[in-house]
């Protein structure tokens, strides 16, 4: 039989979470970020939940055809848009948006012979210093881009760095209008945090698109400040793992790799069919919590490469088979959030989601 290992991908859960994005900013069209393969979701897996948003939002050509592949005809942008010249002779055959943040890339679309001109975002580097134009170069860009005959409509980006963070987003929405104030154009600024804290609030971020990652996949933006109950979001992401062994501990036994784990009692413990080659991250600190048959305990010593060991006390009932949730809503309804597994690991649940491993099997339900 298979390793009893799998990850559930809730379907429901993600049309859940998109039409909360659309909730917070109901006057925009809403773009579904399906980058790093639906955030380690499955483009395909997630796309039946995701089919209510306006957009596709991602990162490469071979993200886009899936999701063309999948016969959605709407927007598909290209969130760093193209790498290299030819690139462009892509987004004419898929018809595909795409992202301008340098000189090159406006060099490129000079030179680029097409029949359809193209629909570009043109980014604004209004603090985060990552990618796009310094508010002061914003509008020559922009003249140099509305120039072109290879381009039909110009929407005017930029991307918040601390819209989950004490320092707000107010320098950033300041630099953006005052170089913005007077281009026409379509707006698109708030990201999962900023359309859950202040969107709601401010109508220059509920403008014509919003841009929701993180919280469709069921993950807090600003986690531990709010949790996805306090923001109204389910969790899209089930990694569960069944026991495959059991151990009893006299007092003064070790656990696991470093015997970090001592027992001061006798207990039993689990074996779980799961470690880090899976995706369940070593660095979880001491009495991670877990589900097993929905009562809440907690890991003992080590996560190894293909094992975790949990403390079997507050669940006498449990023996082989039984199903522990390591993330996720466990089968009766239970809820342990990913968030709480990444900050015990100091990281956050974007990046337990994208390591979920090849090698664990994954459904959508």
């Amino acid at each position: 039989m298979p390793r009893p290992v799998e990850a559930l991908i809730h379907t429901e859960a993600l049309a859940h979470n998109l039409r909360r994005a659309r909730a917070a900013a109901p006057e925009a069209r809403v773009w579904a970020v399906v980058k790093a393969n639906a955030y380690g979701h499955g483009i395909e897996r997630a796309f039946p939940g995701l089919r209510g948003a306006d957009g596709f939002a991602l990162l490469d050509l071979l993200e886009a055809e899936r999701v063309r592949a999948l016969g959605w005809r709407g927007p598909v942008l290209l969130l760093e848009g193209c790498f290299e010249a030819r690139d462009l002779e892509a987004c004419s055959r898929l018809n595909l948006w795409h992202t301008v943040h340098h000189e090159a890339q406006i060099d490129m679309l000079a030179a680029h012979k097409t029949h359809a001109p193209h629909h570009v975002f043109l980014k604004m580097n209004s603090g985060m210093n990552r990618l796009g134009f310094a508010p002061g170069a914003y509008r020559s860009a922009w003249l140099r881009l509305s120039g072109l005959t290879q381009v039909e409509d110009i929407t005017l980006m930029t991307h918040l760095s601390d819209a989950d963070g004490p320092r707000g987003i107010a320098h950033q929405l300041a630099a953006f209008e005052q170089a913005t104030h007077d281009l026409p154009g379509d707006r698109t600024l708030a990201n999962s945090a900023a359309a859950l804290r202040f969107a709601p609030q401010d109508l220059t971020l509920r403008a014509d698109w919003v841009r929701p990652g993180i919280m469709v996949y069921g993950s807090s933006p600003d986690f531990p400040a709010a949790s996805i109950k306090d923001w109204g979001l389910q969790p899209t992401m089930s990694l569960r793992a069944s026991i495959i062994a059991t151990q009893d501990l006299r007092a003064g036994d070790t656990v696991g790799y470093g015997s970090r784990f001592t027992a001061t009692q006798d207990m039993r413990i689990g074996v779980l069919a799961c470690g880090y080659a899976d995706g369940y991250p070593r660095a979880v600190s001491a009495d991670t919590p877990v589900l097993v048959g929905g009562v809440r305990t907690r890991i003992v010593g080590r996560v190894s490469m293909d094992m975790i060991t949990v403390d079997l006390t507050p669940v006498p009932a449990a023996n082989l088979g039984s199903v522990a949730t390591l993330w996720g809503r466990c089968p009766d309804g239970m809820v342990l959030s990913i968030d709480e597994i990444a900050q015990s690991a100091n990281t956050v649940g974007y990046e337990l989601m994208c390591a979920l491993a090849q090698r664990v099997p994954a459904r959508a339900e």
